[in-house]
């Protein structure tokens, strides 16, 4: 199982919107066969392994991150393949969440005399490697992760100039692996208008599909000739309101820009309404990279799920610096938004990230 588990992670980022898993086949103590899945080779982890193992695989045991599926999706059921190449006995570390499976698949299994066996101490790590799926299978809406770099003392910007890094070049480019690892992006017009940023994927890994960049621009106010929209290649999402013009949406269209209407009841594009629009364009995981506003904007409404903070060895003090969420705030103490399963990741010599998920009121 633990090399199922290895296996499946060379998917991540490839996978989309299919999960990540991995498939190994022993038969007498040896491995006689292994599989991963990729979006783009479509074939599930089992039926690579199986090929693998050809005529082997008769009387084996196949050891799996998560439930084989048993309905007929891009290919046929992995269920119906395993029984008919013999396979003895199945372990598996999760149950399927997807509605279309959920148990199915073991039941299928079970009714044609195989055993089935789920390995609990696995469950865990196989759940956290397919997080967004999970999340998306239950909630509807993608797993949504605030991403900041940030000062010790919690700002994210100076007041006047602001060139340079918070964070070092090693975590810049660990945010690269945390960007590969998500199928969006969001950011604000102040941000774009400010850094002419491009939020690209620069990992340098393959992709299932590419990194869909979103700006959150309620009067499409992105600059024509911003590098995200001259680099525009149906990859880019701007949302606007109905205040914004209707020549302006031509023009970004004209130039590959695709433009989504949301507005709130505040007269702002609607970051809520576009997470359940993105869950319906099976859209698994957004990270958000913006300003203070819309920070504060992803905690208060609970549009966000978790944060991914890094934190540099350095404080800027000041009552005119950014903090990391602004907006109107909590005014008391005990109101404070809070959050649990708060793990601390070392990143550089100097620096640590914090990943911690907002807690529900229920």
């Amino acid at each position: 199982m633990t090399e199922a588990l290895e296996l499946a992670k060379r998917g991540v980022g490839q996978t989309s919107p299919n999960p990540a898993v991995g498939a190994v086949i022993v038969r007498d103590g040896q491995v006689v066969g292994r599989g991963f899945h990729t979006y783009s080779t479509r074939d599930h982890a089992e039926i690579v392994a199986l090929r693998e193992a050809g005529h082997q695989a008769r009387g084996a045991t196949l050891y799996t991150t998560l439930e084989p599926c048993s309905h007929t999706g891009r290919t046929g059921p992995c269920a119906d393949a395993l029984i008919a190449a013999g396979i003895q006995k199945v372990v598996a570390a999760m149950e399927d969440p997807n509605p279309l499976v959920k148990g199915s698949g073991f039941a299928k299994l079970r009714a044609a005399g195989i055993e089935v066996e789920i390995d609990h101490s696995a469950t865990p790590a196989a759940e956290q490697l397919n997080q967004p799926f999970v999340h998306a299978m239950k909630t509807g809406r993608p797993l949504v992760t605030l991403k900041a770099a940030v000062t010790l003392d919690g700002k994210i910007a100076a007041p006047e100039d602001n060139n340079g890094w918070i964070t070092s070049a090693i975590a810049r480019a660990h945010v690269q692996t945390l960007r590969h690892s998500h199928d969006a992006i969001l950011t604000g017009i102040g941000t774009v208008l400010a850094d002419d940023c491009h939020l690209t994927d620069r990992s340098g890994l393959p992709r299932s599909r590419p990194l869909l960049r979103i700006v959150m621009d309620s009067l499409l106010r992105i600059p024509l000739e911003s590098a995200m929209v001259r680099e525009a290649q149906d990859d880019l999402l701007v949302v606007c309101t109905s205040a914004a013009s209707a020549e302006r949406r031509k023009a970004l269209e004209f130039r590959g820009v695709r433009v989504l209407e949301l507005t709130s009841e505040d007269g702002r594009a609607d970051l809520c309404a576009l997470v359940q629009w993105l869950g319906k364009q099976r859209c698994l995981s957004l990270m958000i990279e913006a300003g203070s506003k819309i920070n504060w904007t992803a905690l208060e409404t609970g549009a966000a799920d978790k944060i991914y903070f890094y934190y540099a060895p350095k404080i800027l003090g000041g009552l005119q610096s950014l903090p990391v969420a602004g907006g109107a705030g909590r005014k008391r103490r005990t109101d404070a938004i809070e959050f649990d399963r708060v793990q601390v990741h070392p990143i550089s010599p100097n620096e640590f990230a914090v990943e911690a998920y907002l807690r529900r009121m229920s």
